[in-house]
C-alpha cells in the first residue's frame, strides 16, 4: 500500500461529504419527498461500507442503486484503495434525479483521478435514470438486463409503490411482489448478484415483521444469507441531519445456493461514533424454522433475548384459546352512503380511533371529524358484529405513543346496541364472530396493554403499525390466566399502567 493512500482515500470521502450537503440543502424539499430520498451522511456510508467483505485480488464490480450524490460509493471506493489497492475496481452507479447527476458523476470522476493517483485500476459508469427499469429491461428497447455484480451497496428511497404502478409489476415480474421501493431495490439487488456476492445495505426496519413484506421475506431469506445485522439505539442519530425518524437497520447478506446458515453478527450502538455492542446469534434466533411469515426477529442484546424467551414460554396461541383477531371490516369510503355523523334510528354505533381512550370506547364524539354511526341494512350487516365483548386495538401508533399496542374494551352494558360497526383502522378480537366472555375481555385488554408486551413489540417490530397478523403471531397467556387477570380487575375506573403490570405479573410470573 502506498503510504499516502489512507490520506488519499480519506480525502475523497471529504469531498464527497461536501458534495452530498450542498445537495442535501439546495434541492427541493417537496421533490425530495416525491422520490423518496435521504442522502447518507459520511459516518453512515464508512460504517456501511466497513461491513463489506473484500477480495484480496481480481476484479470487484460495485452497484450502487438510487446513488445520491455518490456518499456510499465514495466510501466503498476509498476502503478498497486503502486497503485493496490490487483489485481492480468496477462502479456502476444508477440515479433517477437529473438534479443529481452533475454533483454523481463529479463524484465518480473524482473516484477515477484518486484511483490513478494511487496506480489502481478504477472504471465508472453512471446510469442516468430508474434503477427498477434499468434492472428489469437494460438500457434500451433491445439491451438486456445488466450482468451480476458482486457487491451491491444501497441506502433506497423509502416510498409505497401503488398497487398497480409500472414500477411494482416490473418488480413482480423479475423476482418478487412488494409494496415499497426500498424492498423493491433489495429484491432487485438479491436479483442482480452473483453466487456468493454480497448486499450491503441501510433500510428501514419494517420488513422484518408485517403481513405486508412476507412475500418479500420468503424471497429474500430463500436465496441470501444474513451476515451481520446493526440497530440503532436512537433513530435520530441515523441522518442526524434530515427529519426522518424512521427506524433502520443496516445489514450485510450474502448471496447463497446452500441450505446452511451459519450464525449472525448482531450489533448495536447509539450512533456511529459510540461503542458497538455485538453478540453472535444462531440463525434459527433470528428467522425461525416453519414460520410461514418468515419474520426476521432482531435481537440487539441478552436482554432482548431473554424478552424473546420470555415470550415464546407463554402457554398459548390464539387458536389455543379460541380467539380471533380481525381487522375491522368497516372501509370508510367503500361505505360512505351508510355513514351518518350521529346516531339515528336504524343505525349501530361505528368505531375508530378516536372513539378510544382510557381502556374504553368513548362513544359518541359528537362534532367529530368521522362518522359515529353505520346503517344497518342488507349491505351492511355483514361488516357488523352482534352485541357482545370485544377488545379493540389501534391498528397506527405515533412513533412517540407510551405504547405501541393501544388496546381498550367494547362494553355493551356501557352501549346498548344491536349490532357494531369497527371501522378498517382498528383490530377487534373476537370469538369467531361473537363476543368474548366479560373477564376473557378485560384480561386480554390488560395484557395487551401490559408494558412487558410492550417491550416486546418495540424492541421486535419496525413498524408502528400493529396488524392482525402481527397480533396472530404472539403468544399469549392461557384463558385460565386471562381469566384471572380480568378478575382482579374489580373497578370500572382505568388502571394506571403500574397497576396494569402488577395486575399481570401476578398471574404471569
Amino acid at each position: 500500500m502506498a503510504p499516502e493512500a489512507p490520506e488519499l482515500a480519506r480525502h475523497l470521502v471529504v469531498r464527497a461529504e461536501a458534495r452530498r450537503q450542498e445537495s442535501s440543502a439546495s434541492l427541493d424539499s417537496t421533490q425530495r419527498g416525491k422520490l423518496g430520498q435521504f442522502f447518507t451522511p459520511a459516518p453512515a456510508a464508512d460504517f456501511i461500507a466497513s461491513l463489506a467483505r473484500l477480495p484480496a485480488t481480481g476484479t470487484l464490480r460495485i452497484l450502487d442503486p438510487g446513488a445520491g450524490a455518490g456518499s456510499l460509493t465514495a466510501s466503498l471506493v476509498a476502503r478498497l484503495l486503502a486497503e485493496r489497492p490490487e483489485v481492480k475496481i468496477s462502479v456502476t452507479a444508477c440515479e433517477i434525479d437529473p438534479q443529481l447527476h452533475e454533483v454523481l458523476q463529479a463524484t465518480l470522476d473524482d473516484c477515477v483521478k484518486t484511483a490513478d493517483q494511487l496506480a489502481v485500476h478504477l472504471e465508472v459508469e453512471l446510469v442516468r435514470g430508474d434503477f427498477i427499469s434499468w434492472a428489469t429491461e437494460g438500457d434500451g428497447l433491445f439491451s438486456a438486463p445488466p450482468e451480476p455484480f458482486d457487491i451491491i451497496i444501497m441506502n433506497p428511497p423509502y416510498k409505497k409503490l401503488a398497487a398497480r404502478s409500472r414500477e411494482r409489476n416490473l418488480v413482480s415480474a423479475a423476482c418478487t411482489e412488494t409494496s415499497n421501493l426500498y424492498s423493491a431495490f433489495m429484491a432487485l439487488g438479491v436479483n442482480l448478484l452473483t453466487p456468493g456476492g454480497q448486499l450491503v445495505a441501510i433500510t428501514p426496519r419494517s420488513f422484518a415483521n408485517g403481513p405486508y413484506f412476507r412475500p418479500f421475506r420468503q424471497y429474500f431469506l430463500e436465496r441470501m444469507h444474513l451476515d451481520r445485522v446493526h440497530i440503532f439505539e436512537a433513530r435520530n442519530k441515523v441522518f442526524a441531519d434530515t427529519d426522518v425518524l424512521q427506524e433502520n437497520v443496516i445489514f450485510a447478506a450474502t448471496r447463497t445456493v446452500t441450505a446452511e446458515r451459519a450464525p449472525v453478527v448482531v450489533s448495536t450502538s447509539r450512533s456511529y461514533s459510540d461503542e458497538v455492542r455485538q453478540r453472535s446469534a444462531p440463525y434459527t434466533e433470528m428467522v425461525h424454522p416453519g414460520d410461514s411469515e418468515c419474520f426476521i426477529h432482531i435481537s440487539a442484546d441478552e436482554r432482548d433475548t431473554e424478552l424473546a424467551a420470555s415470550h415464546a414460554s407463554l402457554p398459548s396461541t390464539l387458536p389455543d384459546l379460541g380467539l380471533k383477531v380481525s381487522t375491522g371490516r368497516v372501509v370508510d369510503f367503500r361505505s360512505r352512503n351508510h355513514l351518518r355523523p350521529d346516531p339515528v334510528p336504524g343505525s349501530v354505533p361505528l368505531i375508530y380511533p378516536l372513539h378510544m381512550r382510557d381502556g374504553a370506547i368513548n362513544w359518541p364524539v359528537h362534532g367529530a371529524k368521522k362518522n359515529n354511526a353505520i346503517m344497518l341494512n342488507e349491505e351492511t350487516e355483514k361488516l357488523t358484529f352482534p352485541q357482545g365483548y370485544y377488545v379493540v386495538v389501534k391498528r397506527l401508533s405515533s412513533k412517540e405513543e407510551k405504547r405501541r399496542v393501544v388496546a381498550v374494551i367494547f362494553d355493551p352494558d356501557q352501549i346498548a346496541c344491536e349490532r357494531i360497526g369497527f371501522e378498517n383502522h382498528v383490530n377487534v378480537f373476537h370469538a369467531a364472530g361473537a363476543g368474548l366472555p366479560k373477564d376473557i375481555a378485560r384480561g386480554l385488554c390488560h395484557w395487551l396493554n401490559s408494558t412487558i408486551l410492550d417491550r416486546f413489540i418495540r424492541r421486535f417490530s419496525g413498524h408502528t403499525q400493529v396488524n392482525a397478523t402481527d397480533l396472530r403471531n404472539l403468544r399469549y397467556p392461557n384463558l385460565e390466566q386471562l381469566s384471572k387477570i380480568g378478575q382482579l380487575w374489580d373497578t370500572d375506573a382505568w388502571p394506571e399502567q403500574e397497576k396494569i403490570d402488577e395486575l399481570v405479573d401476578q398471574i404471569i410470573k
